[in-house]
């Protein structure tokens, strides 16, 4: 099932931003451009969420299990965490350029 959310909004994406955006004034894609933006923010914004769950909950667990590796644990799961975050930034960004077509 996930496999083919995922195909899914990529093809829908995918087509819309290769699309000529209506310019020979057909308005019939502007329900898709919405559609696709929100696939674009609300698939990454839930990978990033699990993702970064499972981050910290490592970081945490390992922490626990060995407090005195808290420094060497701490900076890898910022680094980890500022790189799953842009990831969203970037499904964000998709979601601009989409919406600007929209209006």
């Amino acid at each position: 099932m996930k496999k083919w959310l995922v195909l899914m909004s990529l093809s829908v994406a995918g087509t819309l931003l290769a699309s000529n955006g209506g310019a020979s004034g057909d308005s019939s894609n502007f329900p898709w451009y919405a559609i696709a933006a929100a696939i674009a923010i609300a698939l990454p914004a839930l990978g990033g969420a699990l993702g970064q769950g499972r981050a910290a909950a490592a970081a945490l667990e390992g922490i626990a299990r060995n407090p005195s590796a808290s420094g060497k644990i701490f900076v890898p799961m910022i680094l980890g965490m500022a790189l799953i975050e842009s990831l969203v930034l970037f499904g964000l960004l998709i979601a601009f350029v989409l919406s600007g077509k929209i209006g």
